[in-house]
């Protein structure tokens, strides 16, 4: 596995301090170890927003302000063959599963493809930070001289290899070129303030040409994911990674195993073992294969319909009344069916008093209501290009299901590409990442979708109550979102309101943000500086 990913060298003096904190110096994945968690909380937080490893951030930016000095001798397997001893005792013998939900681990997983972060980021129980396409230029290049994209041994041993290369290589070469141009149109188009410093202007401008470009990078393109679960979580997720098609994924679960058991081997104990986890991950592997075989059998031949890109799909009419009831239920001692029959016989004016109340003074999106306004729950069915998913993707209170990407669904081409004259670039790209996906479809239908830009569109489900859709729909319109994502929820709301009539539900999100926006970054990148400013 090693030549897969680009190896980062330290100095000795490096590797020292490195190897207090690190389960290994020399692989994609590996744990934290012996560090205070709001320093790995910091660390992750961080790395979201740097191109930079995590190893080599720590050495650049938090070393200095620790003290190391009596660390030289923490030895992270100090007490672990007794605790393995009462675990092996409380869960082997009793089966106690939630004894493994007590023992979490921050774990960086780096170089993971596009497809890959959305395996790793499934789970709900799990905390993950993701880099960020609007922070890191793509046309840097590794360590080791290539493009950041995975490169799937089995592809390029194959006739397809050079293609594949040759492929990827003039989809980067075309983002690395445009950025120059569209960073200087954003200028031209965007002027500075005399208010904004250099530095805010400049970091909005090139989140605007990343923001503009994004739609160039292939799903193949490598992102660095830093995850915090519990033994229970990572078990879960492995045994999902084990079972799952892409080679990348059952690769990367060897990698995460091996790192994992360094430091929570009693939790992990089931992952491998052919009658517990095997079993398991075959499971999961045969119902899924077994779905796919009739789904090609009974919908064969069937084409997508045109539908909106936002469709609404399910909804519950009386789910204003049954709100207005579950808001009232923990303040009474009535029978929940006393209290709903009770609130059928009230007037719109009183149910909304209610509602309101139940909401309170929102001063901002952060004052969120109770769990009453999970009662009511709406479905959509999404169509939307590839960067917005996998952003939406990252909300992990509710359910959301996606099909393959493919280029098959058209793509989403950004108004500033247009407006700035190089259209005609990015198409052509965009088609030599189709034409790449249809020759990788026959010989590896797994590893197809590396091919598809982040600009090709994909379908998906989303079903949240009303209680999430305020969350997610509040930060995903803010005024610094991107122009594709903000829209996908701003239509979601304007549903809400509009088809399924929840006006009172939807007047709640009050933070829905509706307005448009030219340099999204803007407010946002003034408001650090300020907070910034009054630390010094």
């Amino acid at each position: 596995m090693r030549h897969l990913y680009a190896t980062e060298h330290f100095t000795p003096d490096e590797s020292e301090v490195l190897r207090r904190y690190f389960t290994n110096l020399d692989q994609p994945v590996f744990a934290l170890v012996n560090l205070p968690e709001v320093v790995k909380g910091a660390l992750f937080a961080r790395y979201s927003r740097t191109p930079k490893s995590l190893r080599r951030l720590f050495l650049d930016e938090f070393v200095g302000e620790l003290d190391i000095s009596g660390d030289s001798s923490i030895d992270a397997t100090v007490g672990l063959q007794r605790a393995e001893d009462l675990y092996d005792k409380v869960f082997l013998e009793y089966g106690d599963d939630s004894v493994a939900q007590l023992g979490g681990v921050h774990l960086a997983c780096e170089q993971a493809s596009n497809l890959l972060t959305k395996i790793l980021e499934w789970g709900r129980l799990m905390a993950y930070l993701e880099q960020s396409t609007r922070y890191i230029a793509y046309d840097a290049r590794l360590s080791n001289g290539r493009y950041r994209y995975y490169r799937d041994p089995a592809v390029l041993d194959s006739p397809l290899g050079a293609r594949y290369v040759g492929d990827m290589d003039r989809l980067f070469d075309t983002y690395a070129e445009l950025l120059p141009v569209m960073q200087q149109w954003f200028t031209k188009r965007y002027p500075k303030e005399a208010s904004d410093s250099d530095f805010v202007y400049r970091q909005s401008i090139r989140a605007k040409a990343f923001d503009a470009l994004r739609g160039l990078l292939p799903a193949a393109s490598l992102s660095n994911v830093g995850i915090y679960g519990t033994g229970q979580g990572y078990e879960a997720l492995l045994l999902r990674m084990r079972a799952h098609p892409l080679p990348e994924a059952r690769a990367y679960a060897a990698l995460m195993l091996t790192e994992l058991r360094k430091v929570i081997p009693s939790f992990l104990k089931r992952v491998d073992l052919p009658d517990r986890g095997g079993a398991w991950s075959a499971y999961l592997e045969n119902n899924r294969a077994a779905m796919e075989d009739l789904a090609a059998e009974l919908l064969d031949g069937a084409v997508p319909a045109d539908r909106p890109s936002v469709t609404l799909l399910d909804f519950d009419p009386q789910a204003e009344d049954k709100l207005v009831a579950a808001a009232l239920y923990p303040f009474t001692n009535l029978p929940e069916d006393q209290v709903a029959t009770q609130v059928a016989a009230m007037g719109d004016d009183d149910k909304r008093r209610v509602l309101e109340a139940y909401a309170g003074d929102r001063r901002n999106r952060r004052h969120k209501p109770g769990r009453a306004m999970e009662r009511a729950a709406y479905r959509f069915d999404v169509l939307s290009d590839y960067g917005a998913f996998r952003d939406l993707q990252r909300h992990r209170m509710l359910t959301i299901e996606w099909q393959d990407l493919t280029p098959s669904h058209g793509y989403s081409l950004p108004e500033a590409i247009v407006e700035a004259g190089v259209a005609d670039r990015f198409e052509e790209a965009l088609a030599r990442s189709a034409a790449l996906y249809t020759e990788m479809t026959g010989p590896f239908p797994a590893q197809a979708s590396y091919a598809v830009s982040l600009a090709y569109r994909i379908r998906y489900v989303m079903q949240l109550n009303a209680r999430e859709a305020m969350h997610m729909l509040e930060l995903r319109t803010g005024p610094q979102g991107h122009p594709e994502y903000r829209r996908v929820c701003q239509e979601m709301h304007r549903l809400i309101a509009e088809q399924a009539g929840h006006r009172v539900i939807a007047g709640l999100m009050s933070h829905v943000d509706h307005g448009t926006y030219d340099l999204e970054r803007l407010e946002s990148e003034r408001k650090a500086e300020a907070r910034r400013t009054a630390l010094h």
